[in-house]
């Protein structure tokens, strides 16, 4: 039994259509399946580009606390440095003056640190000398609280007078670097025949 024209075109059609459908059906399969494996890639993109971002800052805070463990350190040492300093300080300004009595002024609320600064620099002292050596605290007159640390140190009759005070200490730098700062800041000056 032959098919006519019309049988013909209405089975291509149907063939066609149901193509059309598998066509389709195979497109969204392989849609499916691209965006199931972009999802996964950028999920595995994403928890790669975490751990590095968690890995850089551990080691951030690594560097940072270790960091912080050396100013400490440094500090610390500063701190020892600065007590050293003191007490040579100290002694120094009594080996300036040379006198049997002495007076010390420093700011009120470092007469305890002082006190116990004395106590352990006179035997020193008496050692290296050879006399005796009275001192006391004037506190009748403190230093200001504005200055920022050290002593003043007065012979008997409070004629002679050793300033040991951070400020005092920087004038004394400022002065001698004057030179140096001037150079720096203006040139060398030709006509200039003494460089104080």
């Amino acid at each position: 039994m032959a098919l006519s024209d019309a049988d013909v075109q209405k089975q291509i059609k149907h063939m066609m259509a149901f193509i059309e459908q598998e066509a389709n059906e195979k497109a969204e399969e392989i849609d499916a399946k691209a965006e199931e494996e972009f999802n996964i890639e950028k999920g595995r993109l994403v928890q790669t580009q975490r751990l590095k971002i968690m890995e850089y800052y551990e080691k951030k805070e690594k560097q940072i606390e270790q960091q912080k463990k050396i100013q400490m350190s440094n500090l610390m040492n500063q701190a020892r440095l600065k007590v050293l300093k003191a007490r040579d300080d100290m002694i120094s300004g009594l080996y300036q003056l040379l006198e049997p009595k002495v007076s010390i002024r420093c700011r009120k609320q470092d007469v305890q640190m002082v006190q116990t600064s004395i106590q352990k620099n006179i035997p020193i002292y008496k050692a290296a000398v050879k006399t005796n050596l009275e001192v006391r605290i004037d506190q009748d007159n403190y230093l200001s609280p504005d200055i920022s640390g050290g002593i003043e140190l007065y012979n008997g009759n409070g004629k002679i007078k050793v300033s040991n005070t951070l400020e005092s200490r920087l004038d004394l730098m400022a002065q001698q670097m004057m030179p140096e700062i001037r150079v720096a800041l203006f040139g060398a000056n030709p006509n200039r025949k003494f460089m104080d």
